[in-house]
């Protein structure tokens, strides 16, 4: 199953199911059936298995009376929009090898011992449309193309053979990062914090995990799955990845994300960039390239009206569009000497 969460015409959260390209509410379905399911992702997955058994109903009586979509959905939003933690790991290692070999340092031996995350800002994770952003998130303002899985039950100390079955689903990860915010504080040897805490967004779906099963291939270490992965800056491809190419499974993440801490419904943990997924490993590149063939080469980065779209097999569609907010301030022009 796809859901979806969005703002319909009363400024409610609804929940909904997606289905050949319409949306459903999955409250006021289920009411048809006399089923009572929960009006909103949170309360959703804190009983995810036992729900979406009765969601699973409620689609097939989707399917078979040709239903009409919703026509009033005002506002998209992120599939689980208060997300009780995210996450973001480092689970590719084409990319942490191409960024490293591009800056002329030798790659991190201890990638190859034990996945490691770090925490972003749950309360900015946000869905499909415009994020709205400051003056300095325009230093050298990047994308990054991830995917990532959504918890649906509490644990602690979870074990990878047996961390699939606390995946309620996947969905599509845009890890927005200001690249000079980040590179400044992290001098300190501490962050990220100020280059990605304004915004993370996924969407547009959170797929359940049966919609995958024929791109899984079982391992000792957990589910592995072959999906493509491509962004488009402005409809131009510029990035081309797949999942199978992790290094570590989302099962290992979550053993190690677990170990001595909960885990709980809503937990949001992201793969990382996979290979060629954001500008400060192609920018490196390329100009790698361009040096070696003599010529001169321009970084690129995101700017205002730029939009972006970020694709995965089976996950949909995540577009977004960069706008600039009317604050007009700078962190970065207020250093203190």
């Amino acid at each position: 199953m796809k859901f979806v969460s969005f703002i319909n015409s009363n400024n409610e959260e609804r929940l909904g199911i997606y289905f050949n390209n319409n949306i459903y509410d999955l409250a006021k379905k289920a009411s048809k059936l006399g089923i009572e399911l929960p009006h909103t992702m949170a309360d959703m997955l804190k009983s995810f298995d036992t729900y979406l058994l009765s969601a699973k109903k409620v689609e097939d009586y989707i399917k078979n009376d040709n239903l009409i979509g919703e026509s009033q959905i005002i506002k998209m939003l992120a599939p689980v929009p208060h997300p009780t933690s995210c996450r973001d790991g480092y689970a590719f290692r084409q990319h942490v090898a191409s960024a490293r070999r591009n800056r002329g340092v030798d790659m991190i031996a201890e990638f190859d011992q034990y996945p490691i995350f770090y925490f972003t800002n749950h309360n900015a994770v946000f869905g499909e449309g415009d994020i709205s952003i400051e003056k300095d998130h325009l230093e050298k303002l990047d994308f990054e193309l991830e995917w990532a899985v959504v918890i649906g039950k509490k644990g602690k100390n979870v074990s990878s053979k047996d961390a699939d079955k606390y995946i309620a689903g996947f969905t599509i990860m845009n890890d927005w990062s200001a690249r000079t915010l980040q590179m400044e504080e992290m001098l300190l040897n501490l962050g990220p914090a100020k280059g990605k805490d304004f915004a993370t967004t996924i969407g547009p779906w959170l797929v359940t995990t049966d919609e995958l099963v024929e791109f899984k291939t079982e391992t000792e270490f957990g589910n592995q799955y072959d999906l493509e992965m491509k962004a488009f800056h402005n409809g131009k491809q510029v990035s081309l990845g797949n999942t199978k190419d992790m290094t570590w499974t989302f099962a290992e993440i979550i053993e190690r994300v677990s170990y001595g801490a909960e885990i709980y419904p809503g937990d949001v943990i992201g793969s990382g960039t996979v290979g060629t997924g954001c500008y400060m490993e192609l920018n490196g590149t390329w100009a790698r390239e361009a040096k070696e063939k003599g010529e001169s080469f321009t970084p690129v980065w995101i700017k205002p009206g730029d939009s972006f779209d970020l694709e995965v097999t089976g996950l949909g569609k995540l577009t977004n569009r960069v706008v600039l907010s009317d604050a007009n301030v700078s962190i970065l022009e207020k250093k203190k000497i």
